[in-house]
C-alpha cells in the first residue's frame, strides 16, 4: 500500500479556496513528474522534487551573471537545489542554508568554502553541513546577494509554490526585517520544465515572495518585466498558528504580544 503523502499546509494561513486551490496544483506536479519519471528517490509527492537535470539547471543559474558577481547567498536545504549550493561553494561563495523548518535557535548553517572539513559535494548536503558547518543565529549573518529557493511549481510572473508550509516566505520576511536581503537581492529558484506553469496560474497571498529568476536545464526565465517591483515582505502574524510560533524559536522570540 503506498504511504499517505504528507501534508505542509495545515498551518498555513490564507483563505481555503487559495489553500485548496495551491494543494490541487501541487499534486498534478508531482503526478506530471511521477508519470514522466523525472523525479529522482525518494519521488516528488509531499516535497520540493529534486528533479532530473539538476545539475544542467545549476550550471545555468551559475552562467548568469547575477550569480558571478554574488559573494554570498542564501539557499533552501532540499535535494533538488544541492547542485547550486555545490556549484556555490566551488566558486568561492559563502552560502547561508536554513536548517530545516527552522527548527533550532540557531537557524541557519554557514559553509564558508574557505572552511570546510569536506568537498563541496558533501558539504552542501544537509548532512554535510551539520557535520562540517556552524550554526548561526539570524544576528550573525551578513547580507546576501542571492536568495535561492526550492519550488514545488513556478509561474512565469514569478508566484512560487512550495511544500505548503510557508517557511522559505517566514526565512524571507526574517532575513528581510533584519537587513539581510534588499529590495535588489535577487530571487531565483531551480526547477524542472514540468514545473513551469503560465502566469496567472498560481494563486498568490500576502505572505508569498515572487521570484526574480527561474531556471530550468533548458531555459532562463527573467520574471521581473511581468511581476514589477516586489513587495516589501512581512512577517503576517495573523496567518501564524500559535503551533507554528512555538515551533520556530526565531518567530517565538520576535512576537509582538508575547
Amino acid at each position: 500500500m503506498a504511504r499517505p503523502v504528507p501534508r505542509h499546509d495545515r498551518d498555513a494561513g490564507g483563505s481555503a479556496d487559495v489553500l485548496a486551490a495551491k494543494a490541487a496544483l501541487r499534486e498534478e506536479i508531482w503526478s506530471a513528474m511521477r508519470a514522466a519519471r523525472v523525479a529522482r528517490f525518494p519521488g516528488a509527492a509531499g516535497r520540493i522534487p529534486n528533479f532530473t537535470g539538476a545539475e544542467a539547471a545549476a550550471e545555468r543559474l551559475r552562467a548568469i551573471r547575477a550569480w558571478q558577481a554574488a559573494a554570498a547567498l542564501k539557499s533552501n536545504p532540499d535535494s533538488a537545489q544541492l547542485p547550486v549550493r555545490q556549484r556555490a561553494l566551488e566558486d568561492g561563495k559563502t552560502v547561508y542554508m536554513a536548517v530545516p523548518r527552522l527548527a533550532d535557535p540557531e537557524p541557519f548553517f554557514v559553509l564558508d568554502p574557505d572552511q570546510l572539513t569536506e568537498p563541496p559535494r558533501k558539504a552542501a548536503s544537509i548532512s554535510g553541513a551539520s557535520r562540517s558547518a556552524r550554526r548561526v543565529t539570524l544576528a550573525e549573518l551578513t547580507p546576501v546577494d542571492l536568495v535561492v529557493m526550492g519550488c514545488v511549481a513556478a509561474a512565469e510572473d514569478g508566484a512560487r509554490l512550495g511544500k505548503g508550509g510557508g517557511f522559505a516566505d517566514l526565512e524571507f520576511a526574517l532575513a528581510s526585517a533584519a537587513g539581510l536581503i534588499g529590495p535588489g537581492t535577487l530571487s531565483v529558484t531551480t526547477v524542472h520544465e514540468l514545473q513551469v506553469l503560465p502566469a496567472g496560474t498560481i494563486p498568490l497571498t500576502s505572505h508569498d515572495v515572487l521570484l526574480d529568476v527561474i531556471v530550468t536545464p533548458e531555459r532562463v526565465i527573467d520574471c521581473r518585466p511581468r511581476h514589477g517591483p516586489r513587495p516589501a515582505p512581512a512577517i503576517h502574524w495573523d496567518d501564524l498558528t500559535g503551533e507554528k510560533i512555538a515551533a520556530i524559536p526565531l518567530l517565538s522570540r520576535q512576537r509582538p504580544d508575547r
